[in-house]
């Protein structure tokens, strides 16, 4: 059930992204429940994997490679989801930072119940 609902949250979050930031497109609210399900992979399996692989640049940033890395995996969705689609690195950027933003709060919304 959780992870369902985490799954519901990352489509919302991008349906709201797409909607906000100019340059993201989603055609239709399945293509979301795809790039939802993508992203939810990308971030449980991938992403820790290149942290690790990109902890040097991390220290060297004081962490803010980290929201490179975001926007690059994010940017990313577009290669394997056919109908998403970003159109510059700097909307992948300001989409991924709406996403774990919106991600982030409904995460503590869901702790505190």
């Amino acid at each position: 059930m959780r992870i369902l609902l985490h799954w519901l949250i990352l489509t919302g979050a991008i349906l709201i992204t797409a909607y906000v930031v100019p340059g993201i497109a989603v055609s239709n609210f399945l293509t979301a429940l795809i790039a939802g399900a993508c992203l939810g992979f990308i971030n449980l399996v991938i992403k820790p994997v290149l942290k690790l692989l990109t902890l040097p640049i991390n220290l060297i940033t004081l962490g803010i490679f980290s929201i490179v890395l975001n926007a690059l995996l994010f940017w990313a969705l577009t290669v394997v989801v056919p109908g998403f689609s970003i159109a510059t690195f700097q909307a992948a950027l300001i989409g991924s930072i709406i996403v774990a933003v919106i991600n982030w709060i409904f995460n503590k919304i869901m702790k505190e119940d």
